[in-house]
């Protein structure tokens, strides 16, 4: 089985470039923040505790989010394999994403980090809350402050990876296509 973690800050582009993974290896795309937005979309009791941490920008808790991906993953019995978008984004939940996928015979094949400046993510969000509606891409200080949380708590996951030998760099500056062609000959390689 083939299983990927898609990695990057917010506005890096792991979204749009899941969706040329998916279809170019056959794998089931598990996005936390599509999870957490169908919860909260559906007013579920998770949603709406999703919802109170993502509007501070905040992590929801790792045993919330663990429990979620864990149900994702078992509605797919017959899959390829995964790609992890947005998860993990703590130590704490890779390993423990690592001892979920052992017990299945599986494991992690790699991790691919899309690296995008600061600045370039912070115009990428606000474009986005244009066209998405997404709440908390329009507001400069929540942004801030999601890149602060990732810099501080869900960066140091590369790190995990990276003792691992899983770790792998993709620059994700230029044209969707030239970032996608990087993405697929880092994971090939």
């Amino acid at each position: 089985m083939r299983n990927i973690v898609l990695f990057g800050p917010p506005g890096a582009g792991k979204g749009t470039q899941s969706e040329f993974l998916v279809n170019h290896y056959g794998l089931v795309h598990l996005s936390t923040g599509d999870v957490f937005r169908f919860n909260i979309k559906n007013g579920t009791q998770l949603g709406k505790l999703a919802q109170s941490y993502m509007d501070q920008g905040k992590l929801v808790p790792d045993e919330v989010t663990i429990s979620m991906l864990k149900a994702e993953v078992e509605k797919s019995p017959e899959a390829k394999g995964f790609i992890f978008d947005g998860f993990p984004r703590t130590t704490a939940q890779a390993e423990a994403l690592d001892a979920f996928l052992s017990e299945r015979d599986d494991s992690i094949e790699a991790m691919v980090a899309l690296e995008v400046p600061e600045d370039e993510l912070k115009s990428r969000l606000l474009a986005r809350a244009e066209t998405s509606g997404r709440a908390d891409d329009a507001d400069p200080d929540v942004i801030q402050n999601r890149i602060n949380v990732y810099n501080a708590e869900t960066a140091p996951v590369a790190d995990f990876y990276r003792v691992a030998g899983k770790f792998k760099a993709v620059n994700g500056l230029g044209t969707i296509e030239e970032i996608t062609e990087r993405l697929v000959e880092a994971i090939d390689a």
